[in-house]
């Protein structure tokens, strides 16, 4: 079996930056154990295959361990590859997914995501918290994720967590945000129970970030960047029960896998 592999950095605007993603264009869904061990073979925070409906496309995501229900960046990725290598003509993209349907839109300014908005819940996970990052968090939330929140950026750029600690916490990761000193916010993102200890620019995890960020400044539509070693800059709007994440992509592998 040969299938096309494509690698994409996502949320940037030159490769070596934002967060790469491997992207897999299937004819037909395969084998999902070959899919996984695929995904383990890449090594990066999520491979995407995708495969050709009357609607537009049916998309699943893979970290090196697991399937996961939404990841952003690798549908961003999946979107630039369909855009920029397979001659799709059209100026959206819907994507069938576990989380419902999310379109992407090529713009002048690259690409922009509608995903679900997920509105979170306080939670008491303060000492937990504090336990595993040393600091303890101004607010606590959870939807899909944990969010806490810090006091400022340089917490947030400093924070070192012990990621044997996270692995007890039972949601897929845990979002770390404050103010940002020149964006609106700023975040990091840790998830060692699906096998990465920190994602590079988690698309997903805005969709819940946009949310409480737009309520806390009062203000729709919000600049982020998130500040992990490789960093990413992210543009969002809250439409209602939607929210908008914008970035670009750069592509910066084509080959193929044999198997």
């Amino acid at each position: 079996m040969k299938l096309p592999l494509y690698q994409v950095d996502a949320f940037t605007h030159q490769v070596f930056a934002g967060n790469p993603a491997a992207v897999c264009p299937l004819e037909s869904w395969i084998d999902e154990a070959v899919m996984q061990a695929i995904a383990a073979e890449n090594n990066l925070a999520e491979t995407a295959f995708f495969v050709k409906t009357e609607k537009g496309f049916d998309i699943r995501w893979f970290t090196p361990t697991v399937e996961v229900d939404l990841c952003g960046h690798a549908t961003m990725a999946s979107a630039h590859v369909l855009f920029q290598h397979l001659n799709y003509h059209q100026d959206k993209i819907v994507f069938s997914s576990r989380s419902g349907d999310l379109i992407v839109a090529k713009t002048e300014y690259g690409y922009e995501m509608d995903f679900p908005a997920q509105p979170t819940e306080s939670c008491e996970q303060f000492n937990e918290a504090e336990e595993a990052f040393g600091v303890r968090p101004i607010e606590c939330h959870g939807n899909q994720d944990y969010l806490l929140v810090f006091e400022n950026e340089d917490i947030i750029r400093e924070l070192d967590p012990d990621l044997t600690a996270l692995k007890t916490w039972e949601k897929r990761g845990v979002i770390v945000t404050a103010r940002g000193d020149q964006t609106d916010f700023v975040n990091r993102f840790f998830a060692p129970n699906c096998g990465i200890d920190e994602d590079p620019v988690t698309g997903s995890a805005f969709t819940q970030l946009t949310p409480y960020w737009a309520k806390k400044l009062d203000k729709t539509t919000l600049s982020a960047k998130q500040i992990s070693k490789r960093g990413g800059d992210v543009q969002v709007t809250l439409l209602g029960d939607r929210v908008l994440i914008r970035g670009e992509c750069v592509s910066y592998l084509e080959g193929h896998i044999h198997i």
